[in-house]
Order: structure tokens, then sequence, then C-alpha cells
């Protein structure tokens, strides 16, 4: 695991991690989210992104799938995956090179769908989920674990407690994630101490926690 890192290039790749798992979790919610508007309650895409602190309109299900993807809002999954390729940009001498490929050839997709005002369907989206889950092969195909991979897992990580606990799931599923953060930080900061939560601490108690061995991590590097 000998690598020297930056801290800004260990905070690139975190947040490589964080955004490409953002789009892989908002990508699977939207098109749960699509069928949910058809059969149960329309406006559940309008509470899924208030959840993210976003506030969309649209008039059916379809319309739905195209402010997801392509809404003029900071959560649409084409501006999220602008970030993953801009990380990936700044960290890309400690990528996997398939995989750095892999991202800016899905930022080009999405780039032309937007630009031709595209009309956005499940199958569309099917193959955008099968694009990230590729890239996430091509990030940890190693047999050999280096500093550079444990920040993209940790932004992962973080990233799936995040928004797991928007989403008001199970608080449960949250705290088995975070005891592998942990684990990854005491191997990057043998010395780091942590204080265990339950499921009655609140969503900005438990981020804060993560967020404080985060940036500690970073930091130091």
């Amino acid at each position: 695991m000998e690598q020297l890192l930056t801290a800004k290039v260990a905070e690139h790749l975190y947040w490589l991690g964080r955004y490409l798992e953002r789009v892989e979790s908002i990508l699977m919610e939207t098109v749960a989210t699509f069928d949910e508007i058809i059969d149960v309650d329309k406006s559940a895409g309008k509470k899924l992104f208030k959840r993210l602190e976003v506030e969309i309109k649209y008039k059916n299900a379809n319309e739905f799938l195209y402010e997801a993807v392509l809404g003029e809002h900071e959560a649409n999954i084409y501006t999220m995956l602008g970030y993953v390729r801009e990380n990936a940009i700044v960290s890309r001498a400690y990528i996997d090179l398939n995989a750095f490929g892999s991202i800016v050839e899905l930022y080009e997709v999405l780039k032309q769908a937007n630009n031709d005002h595209l009309d956005i369907d499940c199958a569309f989206l099917d193959k955008l989920s099968s694009r990230v889950s590729e890239i996430w092969g091509e990030l940890s195909r190693k047999q050999e674990r280096n500093i550079s991979d444990y920040f993209i897992r940790l932004g992962k990580l973080v990233e799936k407690v995040d928004v797991h606990l928007r989403l008001k799931r199970d608080k449960s599923f949250s705290l088995v994630v975070m005891e592998e953060i942990d684990n990854i930080v005491l191997q990057l900061n043998p010395d780091a101490e942590f204080v265990p939560h339950a499921q009655r601490e609140s969503y900005d108690t438990i981020l804060n926690s993560i967020n404080a061995k985060i940036n500690k991590i970073i930091v130091e590097q």
C-alpha cells in the first residue's frame, strides 16, 4: 500500500468515489421512482429529489426521467458525472487507465444526449447503470490495493451512507457501512480514535463524525 499522495490528489480521489456512487444511487432510485410514479404516486419523484434538497417539476413519468438525468438542477446525473470526470482528470495518474477512459466516454454520451435534447427512457438509464458498474469494476480489479484505492473506496462508502440516511432508510445498514469506513480510516491512520454510533443518533451527527475523520486523514496526507 506504499504510495505518496498530496492532500489535493487524495481529496479528488475521495470525491471521485463519492460522485460516482451518487450517480449510481440516483440512477437506481430514479428507475424505482419511475415505476412508483406510474403505479402508485405521481408526486414520488418530487419527494425523492426533495430529500436531495432539490425541487423539480414534471408532468408525467417520462418527464421525470428527463429531469433526473438532464434537468436544470445540481442533482441531475449529467452534472454529477461531470464532477466525476473533473476529479478523474486531476487524479488520472492514480486510477486505472481503462476506468479513466470509461468515465470520459460516459460523460460524452450524456453531453451528446443533453445537446440533442434526447428523450430519456428506462433503457437509456439501464445502459448508464451498466457502464457505471463497469467503471467500478475497472477501479477495483487490482489485486494489490494502493492508498489511492482506499480513498476512492472511502468516497463510495461515505456517499452510500449519506444517500441512505437522506432517503430515510434503515439506519442499521448505515452503521454497518460505517464499520467498514472506520476500518479503512484505521489503515490510513492507525492513531485514529472513534466514537461508536447508535441508531438513535441524527443524520447530521453521523455524517459530521464521518466527515471529521475523512478531513483529518486528507489533511495529514
